[in-house]
């Protein structure tokens, strides 16, 4: 058992300044992250701010404590479990002898404060797990086990918690499981064979004789039951000795019990009356439906288990951002690559062309381009000299750099957003909770009911009384065996994911289709979502004097010496328009201006106004034009040659065609547009006043997407997130539902739960009705599932026998459980003729 070392500080005035424990609205709990006492941010007390988060202090005492040293007061350990816990808002916390304690929920509180020496006692404070070695339930996060296995509660399959290492390999379990699925689907189909026969005309039990056939069932059943189905009973053992009755207590009753019966009925045939036998006098067994029942769960839990792995994969996305060595300048000079993990705040590093910068830091020597798309998600590079912030990850476009290293480990921008996804990802509940709910009040009603079956048949029944009343109480389990409760989700989200395939939109996981349909609030980035991501010449305006075939030859001979998207961009146009090109020299950029040389022997210009001024060229007669192609979202540069104004190109990330019709398609289902992005407020307020967007969250950066997510969850809006960058993966895991382009960021497509193969925008009507119908099939499937459960259930207890003189046998059980199943299949195969759009 993990224990932690409590919190030493004693706070002498801490009581006295706190002694009312304010609670925000809506049972949000703020507290003083050094003495735990609970503060309100209104009142006026002491703040700072660290890490891009606000803490609150109920003294100056405790604030200059945290200033001091920060991480001493970030997290602390729930003694009783082990998990991690935010101090500033764990709403579970206590005091002992003195010192505070933090939880992650009531219960491990409840069991300290109950027994806090066991808890404590004079072991000491064990050392914090590495990341990715313990598991968690993602329905269930109070349950934290040190090696993957299933939730005692639910019996879900537990997750890797925080960080994967990238070395824990294949996931153990999907591989057992996907072995388990082989044996008894392979076995299954004789089984099928044998008793189905007649159905298609292959009388094989008539071929093979009665009794070979049951004892060649028997052979075939028994390895599927005794060794593939263990996990099943071991689950429904737990959900047992837990008291908390869920699917695995459905499945492991039912297919226990079929066999069990069907043994019997092979080994002791004489124990059944005469009127529960077949023709040639022998009794009827069911282990195909034993064996069909484990084979098709198994078919669901493979299913299940390969979605889920691929949650880590956008983790390991994000950390191969970063290089694994970086290029170390030693105090003598000298140069050396070492591992990342060696690079510590202070060093000198050297980022060579082509490189990417391997911490956050600050540019001492050299000026390059950087291309920071893959963090904040917009295509133009950024010029860096001296004194200029990098960030890790990022790629050096052209020059040599010579950075300081800042921030590097946990601390960097790049570790802050693998950290922020993992935690939103985990955070997460499936859908699949649904029927384990249902099933709380109906496993212990049908045990129930097998239970006074029995005890009815065995007093009132006629003789022989004992066999009538286990034959009732069989018949009762196998017919409320939960096959078409197993297949009811897995099957209508395997025909859905592929329904969606077709359509262009493909589904993560079966709960992005559950939240999607009662989504209200929309959040789109502009780059790559709304807009094609790569900039393109959209204006050729010529001065008096000059001619616009002309302007544009000479601005792209001069920019064809440049690297830059926008100098590309130029040269692409003029290429396209059929402009000359020629040779270029003396070419020079000249930093935060613009870039100047000689074509033909002509001085040529291409900048900002700022250029203008220093070659004393009059921009004044083109200044409103220029503002007028700003305002429309473009990048308008002005062109001087020889000195004098010669016009303006402009540039822009243009808007895909299909985005504004898209747009009206999403109003007209009621959903609100926000355009969240970290592009600057004018161009993004053009983009949206051209598309009719309804809010504009400009100037963002990932944290700012993260929390207008959580700001607007927090008024109660189910928010649905479009992106296609790194910068966007955050919010994309935090959002009810990410949306991701497929043309985007691999990370970005991992961390969403939709992604739209094409990038295109009206995918995302298409999702909506999808998730619509499968939700909508899912509920219908659910309700077949039971409603042959609850008609055949007291059929089988017997209660048509006073009427009719017939009881329900388990041939007849069986078979009103197979066309459950059929009929769920049947109902979940609709889904693929559904209209999307």
């Amino acid at each position: 058992m993990s224990t932690h070392s409590p919190d030493n500080h004693s706070h002498a005035t801490g009581d006295a300044c706190c002694s009312t424990h304010a609670k925000l609205a809506k049972g949000e709990v703020i507290r003083d992250p050094v003495c735990g006492m609970t503060v309100d941010p209104a009142a006026g007390k002491p703040r700072t701010e660290y890490d891009g988060h606000t803490y609150h202090f109920c003294s100056a005492s405790c604030r200059d404590k945290f200033v001091k040293a920060p991480q001493e007061f970030i997290t602390a350990i729930d003694p009783v479990c082990g998990m991690s816990v935010e101090r500033a808002t764990a709403a579970n916390f206590t005091r002992h002898e003195g010192k505070g304690f933090y939880f992650c929920s009531s219960g491990c509180k409840g069991k300290f404060e109950a027994e806090p020496p066991k808890y404590l006692g004079d072991r000491p404070a064990p050392e914090r797990m590495p990341k990715g070695t313990q598991y968690t339930c993602p329905m269930h996060p109070e349950i934290v086990r040190d090696k993957p296995g299933s939730c005692p509660i639910c019996g879900m399959a537990l997750e890797p918690m925080g960080v994967p290492t990238g070395d824990e390999g294949p996931n153990p379990e999907l591989i057992d499981f996907t072995r388990r699925l082989w044996v008894s689907g392979l076995l299954s189909v004789p089984l099928l064979f044998i008793t189905m026969g007649p159905m298609l005309g292959l009388p094989v039990r008539d071929w093979l004789g009665a009794q070979i056939s049951t004892w060649l069932e028997l052979v075939l059943a028994t390895p599927v039951v005794l060794w593939a189905a263990i996990p099943f009973f071991h689950r429904g053992w737990e959900s047992v000795v837990n008291r908390s009755p869920n699917m695995w207590t459905l499945i492991s009753i039912g297919v226990g019990v079929a066999y069990l019966y069907s043994v019997v009925a092979t080994l002791f045939p004489d124990l059944f009356p005469h009127q529960f036998r077949g023709h040639g006098g022998s009794v009827p067994v069911y282990f195909e439906a034993a064996a069909v029942i484990v084979a098709l769960v198994f078919l669901g839990q493979v299913l299940e288990l390969r979605a889920r792995e691929r949650t880590g994969s956008a983790i390991r996305a994000l950390l191969d951002l970063a290089p694994k060595t970086a290029r170390r300048i030693g105090a003598d000079g000298s140069e050396k690559d070492v591992p990342l993990d060696e690079v510590k705040s202070g060093d000198s590093l050297r980022v060579r062309p082509g490189d990417s910068v391997p911490v956050d830091g600050i540019v001492l020597e050299g000026r390059t381009s950087i291309d920071e798309s893959m963090i904040t998600g917009e295509p133009l590079p950024v010029e860096k000299t001296e004194g200029d912030s990098v960030t890790g990850g990022t790629l050096n476009r052209n020059g040599t750099l010579v950075i300081r290293a800042e921030k590097v480990g946990a601390e960097t921008m790049l570790s802050r957003i693998v950290e922020m996804v993992a935690k939103a990802q985990r955070s997460r509940a499936p859908i699949q909770g649904l029927a384990d709910r249902v099933s709380f009040y109906f496993v212990p009603t049908v045990v129930l009911v097998a239970i006074l079956a029995f005890v009815v048949w065995a007093v009132f029944g006629p003789e022989p009384s004992m066999i009538f009343a286990i034959v009732s109480a069989v018949s009762v389990l196998i017919i409320a065996c939960p096959c078409a409760l197993g297949l009811a989700t897995p099957m209508s989200i395997m025909t859905a994911t592929g329904r969606g395939a077709q359509a262009g939109v493909l589904i993560k996981n079966a709960e992005a289709l559950e939240l999607f349909a009662k989504v209200d609030t929309l959040i789109v980035d502009k780059t790559g979502t709304l807009t094609e991501g790569r900039p393109k010449l959209t204006d050729v305006v010529a001065a008096e004097g000059f001619d616009e075939t002309e302007l544009l030859s000479l601005a792209a001979s001069l920019e064809r010496g440049s690297e830059h998207p926008l100098a590309e961009a130029i040269v692409e146009g003029a290429e396209a328009r059929g402009a000359t090109i020629s040779a270029a020299s003396d070419f020079e950029a000249v930093t935060g201006k613009g870039v100047s040389g000689s074509v033909n022997g002509r001085k040529i210009a291409l900048g900002n106004a700022a250029m203008m001024i220093d070659l004393k060229a009059d921009a004044a007669s083109l200044k409103d034009r220029a503002d007028a192609l700003r305002s429309d979202g473009k990048t308008a540069m002005f062109v001087a040659v020889d000195g004098r104004l010669a016009g303006i190109v402009a540039v822009a990330d243009p808007v895909k065609a299909t985005t504004a019709e898209a747009i009206r398609a999403l109003h007209q289902t009621g959903l609100r547009i926000i355009m969240a992005t970290g592009d600057n407020e004018r161009t993004a307020r053009a983009v949206a006043a051209k598309l009719g967007i309804d809010e504009v969250r400009a100037d963002m950066l990932p944290e700012s997407k993260q929390k207008l997510i959580e700001e607007l969850r927090a008024n109660g809006a189910k928010v649905a997130m479009a992106g296609d960058g790194v910068n966007d993966a955050p919010a994309l895991a935090a959002a009810d539902v990410g949306i991701a382009m497929g043309t985007g960021a691999d990370v970005a497509v991992e961390s969403a739960g939709i992604t739209l193969v094409k990038g295109d925008l009206n995918g995302i009507v298409r999702a909506r009705r999808l998730s619509q119908a499968t939700i909508r099939n899912i509920k219908q499937n659910l309700f077949f599932a039971f409603v042959y459960n609850g008609l055949g259930v007291p059929v089988a207890a017997g209660v048509l026998y006073p009427v009719f003189g017939t009881l329900l046998s388990p041939m007849i059980a069986a078979a009103a459980m197979s066309l459950s199943s059929v009929s769920v299949i049947a109902n979940a195969l609709r889904l693929r003729t559904v209209k999307l759009g």
